[in-house]
């Protein structure tokens, strides 16, 4: 496998073309993994209903650029994702791709869209797994030819980074990811990713790097300029590069520890174009990122006293339930009118702060917290 990485600098989507493409020459271009009239399913990162200016969603300068590329390499651009889900019903994906601008970028371009939310499920055998031997995979996932993953470089609450293998997360549905989730453990869900990624085995991925998100990703975090279009056909590759890129120990990332373990990707891939260090931005930590920096012995020691706790302010909550709804351990219940996280059930898993549309999900450190990550970045 190629296991190449490659980074060109862009510091305006309106470039974005230009520098995929040279991203992508750079690594072998599109023309190894397409044929003519292949089915190319794009699969970016739609994670909640936000513009695209809140860096929270892959940009739809580069979904329509590779569209286009797609085309002109003779296969068949298809977008599709589920985003988190925030209301009981099954509107949240397709309002997602409106508002992040993708639905248009790919209507634009004469791309298929496919809401994976609405299409449809397949249940199928993973093998060699280390957490779900069996999972529901998105139909447009298992009908494409060639699969590549579009993501946002971004900051995670959980994972410390959400790169190109996290992505395939949105191709599963809700109830295999609070499956996932009430794993607890950051290593454990890492594997738990690294299931659904060793079944759909992708193609490419093209990095969103011109705006990231650092601090409270993937949601909660502040836009940062980081400059940069990143390519590779090995998604771990390419996370193990970004990861480090942004300044995080790349074995710090449960989703890169999970995939080396089995055999993905490369301790030290090769680098092309743009040199590393030339590009190295230091991301703000997320404020539950703490907490994956400690040993899971001490971890679990160590539990009560060294806390990043969720809760809900009420005073911005909107009770539209977005929380409960994600909340995979049933910890957030409906009081005299408002919601309150009951935190001996929480596990901080953080997908009630990763999808409150109002941000109303703030977080609480413990004294022992305070003190370790004061001053720190």
């Amino acid at each position: 496998m190629n296991t190449k990485v490659s980074i060109v600098q862009c510091d305006d989507y309106l470039k974005a073309k230009d520098a995929i493409k040279e991203a992508l020459d750079l690594i072998g271009g599109l023309e190894n993994i397409i044929s003519p009239g292949s089915r190319v399913l794009l699969k970016p990162n739609v994670l909640a209903i936000k513009r695209p200016e809140a860096a929270v969603t892959t940009h739809p300068a580069i979904v329509s650029a590779m569209c286009q590329l797609v085309k002109e390499a003779g296969g068949i651009p298809i977008v599709g994702d589920g985003s988190g889900v925030t209301s009981s019903d099954s509107t949240a994906t397709a309002k997602a791709l409106k508002a992040s601008g993708i639905e248009e970028a790919a209507s634009n371009c004469g791309a298929e869209l496919i809401n994976f939310e609405t299409s449809g499920f397949i249940e199928v055998d993973v093998p060699k797994a280390k957490q779900f031997p069996h999972l529901h995979i998105a139909k447009a996932v298992m009908d494409a030819d060639v699969i590549i993953s579009l993501p946002k470089l971004k900051t995670h609450e959980l994972t410390l980074y959400t790169g190109a293998v996290k992505n395939f997360f949105g191709t599963i549905p809700r109830k295999d990811r609070k499956a996932a989730h009430y794993l607890e453990d950051r290593d454990l869900f890492g594997e738990a990713v690294v299931d659904i990624y060793s079944f759909i085995k992708p193609h490419l991925a093209v990095m969103d790097g011109v705006i990231g998100m650092e601090g409270d990703g993937p949601s909660a975090g502040t836009p940062i300029s980081a400059g940069v279009i990143m390519a590779s056909y090995d998604c771990v590759a390419l996370d193990m590069v970004a990861s480090e890129l942004i300044g995080f120990d790349p074995l710090q990332i449960p989703t890169n520890k999970a995939a080396l373990s089995r055999g993905f990707g490369a301790r030290h891939p090769e680098v092309v174009g743009t040199p590393l260090d030339k590009v190295k931005i230091k991301f703000k930590r997320p404020t539950g990122g703490a907490l994956a920096l400690m040993p899971r012995f001490l971890r679990r020691t160590l539990r009560k006293q060294f806390t990043v706790k969720p809760f809900i302010n009420t005073s911005i909550c909107t009770l539209c339930k977005a929380c409960v709804l994600n909340c995979s351990v049933d910890a957030i219940d409906e009081k005299n009118g408002s919601l309150k996280i009951n935190e001996e059930k929480c596990i901080q898993c953080y997908c009630c702060r990763e999808l409150c549309p109002s941000h109303a999900v703030e977080i609480k450190k413990s004294l022992l917290v305070r003190i370790m990550t004061r001053g720190k970045k």
